[in-house]
């Protein structure tokens, strides 16, 4: 007779707990850390708090600098781009989701491998807009050859790619934020997954891309060490859950959580009651709870990634803190690893205007960090702190 092994349970102030200490967010730094090297934290590096984090959300340069630098004691702003711009050892692309992150350049054939192995999607433009599968191969060619050994703005990058395909690909067909944009437009970010495309250094007040020249890794290896890493980092999580984060099909992750969990390479775990997934071995949690106040900024990876999301924005932070319910619209207020208010920062020369709107009353110390965070979120972003706790009068986005 088998006997099965007894499966670990976990409540969700011992998931909690786990995510927001490997996430580096448990403890309240100090209010100046201003003589402290960038690698104090343990001799980690931009690059090494960003694949911690499995990518920090870039679409606002400057939220994604704040993400990481307040993960490191005594980084700045400055720290972060030296490490995207002078050591190129973060690289800026499309991610998940389709959307622009900051990648560690070490593992970008591990993310081009994972992400364009993942099964497309419905088509959002009319069929008629539509590339055909040959001639999205062509676009993606096309666009590898012109940004090889070139840092081209997306009008030239459009125009080499236009001279290599032909004038189909010049169609404006696709929806943009001030008009049409040409059809090739559809598949930039999957030139972004598939290597051939990130970004380079802005010109002036342009963007522009270059070729990383990555070879991506076998797709179900990366998949794998991908589903590995997003569970050490926001497990124990559902198949659901990954595929949320990642913007694809339910039924493709419950097949690949499946054939994972057959090859031992992840267990499975009760979280509250329910079944749920972590990497193999990776069970032990802290009975000690996440404590601390912080200020996240726009688009996190901790509030995007961390489900159940119900269970990291409570009550009222449900409709204050998402707009309709989608993670990242508002920064965020964390106390004790729950999300308890919004906040948000207006800049004029040095001087940082920020709001702290709690979703309760604080206690006289939870009020004594938020000022330190206040003066944190200047110091990164090279300023002086004028802290209002009060109520947050623009909307998302803002």
């Amino acid at each position: 007779m088998t006997t099965r092994a007894r499966t670990v349970t976990v409540t969700w102030p011992e998931a909690n707990a786990r995510r927001i200490g490997r996430q580096a967010l448990s403890a309240t730094p100090p209010a100046s850390a201003a003589a402290l090297p960038a690698a104090a934290s343990g001799g980690r590096t931009p690059a090494d708090v960003v694949g911690a984090m499995l990518g920090a959300h870039a679409q606002v340069l400057s939220a994604a600098e704040l993400s990481v630098a307040l993960r490191l004691p005594g980084a700045v702003r400055t720290d972060v781009r030296e490490a995207l711009w002078t050591e190129r050892t973060l690289v800026k692309t499309f991610g998940p989701r389709g959307t622009v992150h900051l990648l560690p350049a070490a593992e970008l054939p591990l993310w081009t491998g994972a992400l364009s192995a993942l099964p497309a999607g419905p088509g959002r433009l009319a069929p008629g807009a539509r590339m055909t599968p040959g001639q999205t191969e062509e676009v993606l060619a096309a666009v590898a050859d012109a940004l090889t050994g070139a840092e081209l703005t997306i009008d030239e990058l459009s125009d080499a790619v236009i001279a290599r395909t032909g004038p189909w690909a010049a169609d404006p067909v696709v929806p943009g934020f001030q008009g049409m944009w040409p059809r090739w437009r559809q598949v930039l970010h999957l030139a972004g997954h598939r290597g051939v495309l990130c970004y380079g250094p802005d010109r002036g007040r342009k963007a522009t891309y270059t070729n990383p020249g990555t070879t991506p890794l076998p797709g179900p290896e990366a998949v794998a060490s991908l589903v590995g890493r997003y569970l050490r980092a926001y497990g124990p999580a559902t198949p659901a859950h990954f595929a949320k984060w990642l913007a694809t099909a339910n039924g493709w992750a419950n097949r690949l959580f499946a054939e994972l969990a057959a090859t031992g390479a992840i267990e499975e775990v009760t979280l509250e009651g329910a079944p749920a997934w972590v990497a193999a071995g990776d069970t032990d949690f802290s009975a000690a709870p996440a404590l601390g106040v912080r200020l996240l900024p726009y688009f996190d990876a901790f509030t995007i990634a961390s489900q159940p999301r119900e269970r990291l924005f409570p009550g009222l932070a449900s409709t204050r803190a998402l707009g309709r319910g989608q993670a990242g619209n508002y920064p965020v207020l964390l106390v004790d690893g729950t999300v308890a208010g919004v906040w948000h920062q207006r800049r004029a020369g040095r001087r940082i205007a920020v709001t702290v709107e709690p979703l309760a009353p604080l206690t006289a110390v939870q009020l004594k960090d938020v000022a330190e965070q206040a003066d944190r979120v200047a110091e990164i972003l090279e300023g002086t702190a004028e802290l209002t706790v009060g109520t947050v009068t623009v909307g998302p986005h803002a």
